[in-house]
C-alpha cells in the first residue's frame, strides 16, 4: 500500500505472524508494511489515517468495529491465535517475541524441507502458527528420531501424525476456518 512502511514486517499492524504466512514464504508479499509488494489492507489505511501506529492495539480506538468477527475465519493463515499472539508480544516484549517467532519460522522450514509431501504446507503452517514453541520442539525432537529409510511420504505422514496428536491433546483444531460463502 502506497505510503504505508513498518519497521518490522514479521509481526503485521493487526498481529498477524506475516513470517508464517504462504504469501511471505513464496515472496508474493513481504509482509505487512514491507514496501513493494505489500498487500492492499484497509487496516494499514486506517493506521495511515491514525498516525500510523505501529500495531493497532497501540491506537486509543483499539478494538474497533474493523475487529468484529476478524478471528472467526482464517486468511493464508490462521487468526485464531491473533489475540493471543498479540498478548504474548505485549507481556514478553517485541523483541523477545519476535525472536520466538523466527524460530518458529525455522522449524517451519525444517519441516517443509524435511518432511513435506508436496501435500502439507498449509497444515505445517497451521500447526506451527498455533502451537507454542516448546510443543514444536519436541515434536521436531520426536522427528529427528524418524528413520531417514521411510521415506518423503513416510516421513511426511510422521510429521503430520505428531502435529496432529499434540494438537489433539491442546484441543486446537489444524484445519483453516474458512467463511461460508454468501458471508
Amino acid at each position: 500500500m502506497k505510503g504505508f512502511y513498518r519497521k518490522d514486517t514479521a509481526f503485521s499492524l493487526c498481529g498477524l505472524n506475516c513470517l508464517l504466512c504462504p504469501m511471505h514464504l513464496g515472496g508474493h508479499c513481504p509482509g505487512c508494511g514491507g514496501g513493494p509488494g505489500n498487500q492492499s489492507c484497509a487496516i494499514a489505511r486506517c493506521s495511515l489515517d491514525h498516525g500510523q501506529p505501529e500495531f493497532c492495539w497501540q491506537c486509543r480506538e483499539y478494538p474497533c468495529l474493523r475487529y468484529e468477527g476478524f478471528d472467526d475465519y482464517d486468511s493464508f493463515l490462521p487468526h485464531r491465535g491473533r489475540q493471543r499472539d498479540v498478548a504474548q508480544a505485549q507481556a514478553v516484549g517485541l523483541e523477545a517475541y519476535l525472536e520466538g517467532l523466527a524460530e518458529k519460522r525455522a522449524l517451519l522450514d525444517a519441516l517443509l524441507a524435511g518432511y513435506n509431501d508436496g501435500r502439507r504446507k498449509t497444515f505445517f503452517l497451521t500447526a506451527v502458527s498455533l502451537l507454542d514453541l516448546p510443543s514444536l520442539r519436541q515434536v521436531m525432537a520426536r522427528l529427528a528420531a524418524t528413520p531417514e529409510e521411510a521415506g518423503p511420504k513416510g516421513r511426511a505422514k510422521t510429521a503430520a501424525a505428531l502435529l496432529q496428536a499434540e494438537a489433539d491433546r491442546q484441543g486446537i483444531s489444524l484445519k483453516l476456518a474458512k467463511k461460508p460463502k454468501g458471508r
